[in-house]
C-alpha cells in the first residue's frame, strides 16, 4: 500500500492529533459507538418529552392550551440551543469535546428532573388524581428541563456530522457509504424513540413519574459511556476558528469596498496560491456566480497586501467569500422546513390531547394505551421506511435517474413536504368524525368517547413516512452543502427549523385561542376538546403546508450547489 493511502485525505486526525489511519479509524467500525450514543440519547429525550404535555396538565395542573404552549416553547429551545453547541464545535472545541462536555450538562438536567418528580417537598403535591405544584416546584422542574435543552444543544448539531466525518470525502468508496450513514443514523434515533414511546410512557402512566424520568436519566448516562468507548477509533476534524467571524469579515470588507468594481476575469480575485485553503479543516471553494456584491471583499486594491497574510477585514479569499454565499443560499431552503417542523410538533401536543379523548383500551381487555404511546406508530413507520428507502427505492430510482442516490436531496425533501400535508388532513378528518359522534350521542362530559384511539394510527404513520424523506434529506443536504469548517453550524441551522416550527406552533395556538375564545366561546382548543374545534387547527396547518410546498419548489429550482476544489489543511 502506498504511503499516501495509509492516512485519510480529508484532514481528519486520530485522538492523539496524528493523521487518521484509514485501517484503524473511522468508517463503519467507528459508527456503532456513535449510533449507540444517539440511540440511547434519543431514548432518554423522547422517554422524557413524549408524555410531557400530560405531566404539565396532570401534575403541574396546567390548562390544555398552556401545557401545549409550554411543551412547544421548551421543544423549540431544545432545537435553538444547537447554535451554541455548533459554534463551540466548529470554532474551538471540535465535535468530540463538544459532545462530551454538553453530555455531562444533559445528565445533570436529567437527574434534577427525576428528583423534581420523586422527592417529597420538590415534587407536586397530589391527593389522588388532583395534583398541584407550587411556584418553587414548577421552577425546579423547568430549570431541569432547560438544562436538558442546553445539554442536547451541544449534542444534536454534532453527532450526525461527527458520524459523517468518519467517512473520507476524498475516498470515493468511503464517500458512497456516507449517504447510507444518514439513513441508519435516523434509524437509530427511532429505535430509541420506539422504546421511549412504548415502555417509558407506560411506566410514567402506570408506575410513576419518578421511574418514568429516572430510566431516561440512566439511559443518558449509558449514551455517554457508549460515546467514550469509541474514542480510539474516531476521526476528528480540527476546529477551523469562528465561522461567524469569517462571515462577518466578508460583510465588512464588502461594505468597505462597495464602490469597487468586480473584474470580469474572476481569476483576478484574491485567493491563496497554495493548493490548500487557509481555513483549517476546509477545502478551497471555486468561485460561483450570483451574490456578486460579496465578491467585492476579494478584489485586491493597491493598499491591500497579498504577499503576506492579508488583513481579512479588508481582503478576503474567494473561499471565505464562498462560505458566506453557501450559507445565504441555504437559508431559503432552510426556511421552508419550518412549516414541516410545525406539523411534526403536533405529535407531542395536539395529537396527544386528541388521543386522550378516545377509548384507550385494547379490544375488550382492561389494558389501556397511553395517548402519548401512539407516537410509536410514527417510529414504526420510520423504522419500516428507512430500509425500504435505502435498499429498494434508491436502487430502483438510480436505474431511472442515473443519480448515485437515486433522487437528489432536494427532490427527497420535496416529497417529504408533500406527504406531510396528508397527515394533517387525516388528523382533521378523524377529529371531525369524533365530534360528530360526541354531538349525536351527547358525549360531551365523558372522559373519552367510545371510539378506539387506534384510529389515530394513520396520521402518525404518514408523518413517519414524511420524516424519512424530509428530515433525513435535510441532514444529508445541510452536511453536504455546508462549507467544510461550518458543518456543525449548518446542522444546527437544520435543527433550528424544528425550533422555529415549535415556536410557530406556540404562536398559532396563542393567536387561534385569542381569536376563537371571544364572546365566551370555548375556542378551538378548550380543556374539554369535546367542545372544541381542533380539526380547524389541523386543516390550517394543511393549507400552510400546501402553500409552503409551492414556495419550496420555486426555491429548489433556483438553488446552486457548492463546488469544492483543492485540499484541506
Amino acid at each position: 500500500m502506498a504511503v499516501e493511502e495509509v492516512y485519510t485525505k480529508d484532514g481528519t486526525v486520530d485522538f492523539r492529533g496524528n493523521p487518521a489511519n484509514k485501517k484503524k479509524t473511522g468508517t463503519w467500525k467507528a459508527c456503532p459507538f456513535i449510533l449507540g450514543n444517539e440511540c440511547c440519547e434519543r431514548l432518554a429525550y423522547y422517554g422524557m418529552s413524549t408524555n410531557l404535555v400530560l405531566y404539565f396538565k396532570k401534575r403541574l395542573h396546567q390548562h390544555s392550551a398552556t401545557a401545549s404552549k409550554n411543551v412547544s416553547d421548551w421543544s423549540g429551545t431544545c432545537y435553538i440551543t444547537p447554535l451554541i453547541g455548533a459554534f463551540f464545535a466548529d470554532a474551538y472545541l471540535g465535535r468530540y469535546w463538544t459532545i462530551a462536555t454538553f453530555s455531562i450538562i444533559y445528565v445533570i438536567g436529567m437527574i434534577l428532573l427525576t428528583l423534581s418528580a420523586s422527592v417529597p417537598g420538590i415534587k407536586p403535591t397530589c391527593h389522588g388524581e388532583d395534583c398541584h405544584a407550587t411556584d418553587g416546584q414548577s421552577a425546579i422542574c423547568f430549570v431541569a428541563l432547560y438544562l436538558i435543552a442546553l445539554g442536547t444543544g451541544g449534542i444534536k448539531p454534532c453527532v450526525s456530522s461527527y458520524g459523517a466525518d468518519q467517512f473520507d470525502d476524498a475516498d470515493e468508496v468511503e464517500k458512497e457509504h456516507k449517504s447510507s450513514f444518514f439513513n441508519w443514523f435516523y434509524f437509530s434515533i427511532n429505535i430509541g424513540a420506539l422504546i421511549a414511546s412504548s415502555l417509558l410512557v407506560y411506566v410514567q402512566d402506570n408506575v410513576g413519574w419518578g421511574w418514568g424520568f429516572g430510566i431516561p436519566a440512566v439511559t443518558m448516562a449509558l449514551a455517554v459511556v457508549s460515546f467514550f468507548s469509541g474514542t480510539r477509533m474516531y476521526r476528528n476534524q480540527k476546529p477551523g476558528g469562528s465561522p461567524l467571524t469569517r462571515n462577518f469579515q466578508v460583510i465588512v470588507a464588502s461594505i468597505r469596498k462597495h464602490k469597487v468594481a468586480v473584474p470580469e476575469d474572476k481569476s483576478l480575485l484574491y485567493e491563496v496560491a497554495d493548493t490548500e485553503s487557509v481555513i483549517q479543516g476546509s477545502r478551497k471553494l471555486d468561485h460561483s456566480k450570483g451574490l456578486s456584491f460579496f465578491d467585492k471583499a476579494a478584489v485586491p486594491e493597491e493598499s491591500d497586501s497579498v504577499k503576506s497574510p492579508a488583513n481579512p477585514w479588508r481582503l478576503c479569499s474567494v473561499t471565505q467569500v464562498e462560505e458566506l454565499k453557501a450559507i445565504i443560499r441555504l437559508l431559503p431552503v432552510w426556511a421552508t422546513g419550518i412549516i414541516f417542523a410545525t406539523v411534526y410538533g403536533q405529535m407531542s401536543t395536539l395529537f396527544v390531547l386528541q388521543g386522550a379523548t378516545m377509548d384507550p383500551h385494547v379490544g375488550d381487555s382492561s389494558f389501556k394505551i397511553p395517548p402519548a404511546s401512539l407516537s410509536i406508530f410514527d417510529t414504526i413507520s420510520v423504522i419500516f421506511w428507512v430500509p425500504v428507502y435505502d435498499q429498494f427505492i434508491v436502487p430502483v430510482a438510480r436505474n431511472f435517474t442515473g443519480h448515485k442516490n437515486g433522487i437528489t436531496q432536494l427532490q427527497r425533501m420535496g416529497i417529504g413536504l408533500f406527504i406531510s400535508i396528508f397527515s394533517m388532513i387525516s388528523a382533521g378528518v378523524l377529529e371531525l368524525i369524533r365530534l360528530r359522534m360526541v354531538r349525536h350521542h351527547n358525549y360531551y362530559e365523558l372522559e373519552y368517547v367510545p371510539m378506539s384511539i387506534f384510529w389515530q394510527v394513520p396520521q402518525y404513520f404518514i408523518i413517519g413516512c414524511a420524516e424519512v424523506f424530509m428530515f433525513i434529506g435535510q441532514l444529508e443536504f445541510f452536511y453536504e452543502q455546508a462549507p467544510d469548517a461550518m458543518r456543525s453550524l449548518c446542522s444546527a441551522l437544520q435543527l433550528l427549523t424544528v425550533a422555529l416550527g415549535q415556536y410557530l406552533s406556540s404562536l398559532l395556538v396563542t393567536i387561534v385561542t385569542s381569536i376563537s375564545t371571544k364572546n365566551g366561546s370555548p375556542g378551538w382548543i378548550p380543556d374539554n376538546l369535546n367542545y372544541g374545534r381542533i380539526h380547524y387547527f389541523f386543516w390550517l396547518l394543511a393549507v400552510l403546508s400546501a402553500l409552503n410546498l409551492v414556495i419550496y419548489v420555486l426555491v429548489a429550482r433556483m438553488y446552486k450547489y457548492k463546488r469544492p476544489v483543492g485540499g484541506l489543511r
